[in-house]
């Protein structure tokens, strides 16, 4: 059975626990998708029956279209689950999931930014820094 209660506060927890800025956004299938971090770090989808974790993720199909490509971590069945239990479980996916996408962030030679990998031009290089020290333009 549909529970709108629990239901809102799975919206409410997952917009506080996940980094934040977390944009909220509705979809056509009428699933939720949380993305947060700015860069994005952890994408979460909340469906009637069920919660999927993500660790943020895509690649360049153009030098001008990015595409999304989350990797999923985890699914719960929100509605077959005791609230602690699926709170405790949901936390650890976010968790994992943060912990995954930041451990592929490298550190700009130049700039010593913590930058994604969808931001690096070559290893060690962020895109800004290899514009500017290398004179590629794009």
């Amino acid at each position: 059975m549909y529970s709108p209660e629990r239901y809102e506060q799975l919206m409410a927890f997952l917009a506080s626990q996940l980094p934040a800025p977390v944009e909220q956004r509705e979809e056509q299938d009428e699933s939720i998708r949380f993305t947060g971090g700015d860069p994005p770090e952890v994408v979460a989808v909340l469906t009637r029956t069920s919660v999927s974790v993500f660790e943020f993720s895509g690649a360049w199909e153009s030098p001008f279209t990015f595409r999304v490509k989350p990797r999923r971590v985890g699914t719960l069945k929100w509605r077959r689950l005791p609230e602690n239990s699926l709170l405790a479980a949901l936390s650890a996916l976010i968790k994992g999931a943060r912990e995954a996408r930041l451990a592929s962030f490298q550190v700009c030679q130049y700039c010593g930014r913590r930058t994604p990998p969808e931001w690096l031009h070559d290893t060690g290089v962020c895109q800004s820094c290899s514009d500017r020290h290398s004179g590629s333009l794009h």
